[in-house]
């Protein structure tokens, strides 16, 4: 294991600031404890286009027309939101869609946004996943719930292909199996996170954050608006 150790010690050596925006992400502080941007950047997140080029501007677009106007001021009013008018934002149907179902089912459980997402995800199961209220919404897969429950302060991890390709590379280095089935690699991430010393999540966001991107990593590239998200 101290093999295993030294090769994860590697990889995080090469983040900072990671704790900072991960315990952020834990106490649902994202977007300035916006759980209404949350659930936008989790549905838009769920198409698949690049996170900090397409996904970001959209959001704080979406903020600067919806939230900061004062007509969206929670989770209740997203649900209701005409779709057209949204669209002048964000043009894909789908993600408006999935952002509105996750926002009607969250605002039955709390009045407080915070407290609707943090009780939500306390007590989402992920092996009951495809079971539960938010993963039976059309267009979430398991990486959009997992997103969720993390934002929601739940310390695990995404089975997105970076984070799937990123881990398995360092489990060969430290000649041990390849995982890929989803669930058993959440498992397995989790498990190394707490063998080497780290939370699951900070495996998860270094990840991301150490890709290259034209001739820098992620994380000094866009070191500027990690303070925001």
């Amino acid at each position: 294991m101290s093999l295993l150790k030294n090769i994860v010690d590697g990889y995080m050596q090469k983040v900072y600031g990671l704790k900072e925006h991960c315990d952020r992400c834990l106490r649902t502080e994202r977007w300035g404890g916006s759980v209404v941007l949350m659930v936008v950047d989790a549905a838009f997140t769920s198409i698949g286009l690049n996170y900090f080029t397409a996904v970001v501007p959209k959001v704080e677009e979406f903020n600067e027309k919806f939230v900061k106007s004062g007509k969206i001021k929670n989770l209740k009013d997203l649900a209701k939101a005409d779709i057209d008018e949204l669209r002048t934002v964000w043009k894909n149907k789908r993600s408006w869609i999935i952002a509105k179902e996750i926002a009607s089912y969250l605002s039955t459980l709390s009045d407080d946004d915070k407290m609707a997402l943090r009780n939500w995800a306390k007590n989402a199961k992920l092996e009951k996943w495809k079971e539960d209220p938010i993963g039976r919404i059309k267009g979430i897969g398991l990486i959009t719930f997992q997103y969720l429950r993390m934002m929601g302060g739940v310390d695990t991890i995404m089975p997105d292909k970076i984070v799937k390709r990123v881990i398995n590379e360092i489990l060969v280095k430290a000649n041990l199996e390849p995982v890929n089935d989803d669930i058993e690699f959440i498992k397995k991430v989790e498990e190394i996170a707490l063998t080497c010393g780290y939370k699951p999540i900070e495996l998860c966001w270094m990840t991301w954050l150490i890709q290259p991107e034209g001739k820098m990593m992620r994380m000094e590239k866009y070191s500027s608006i990690l303070s925001k998200i």
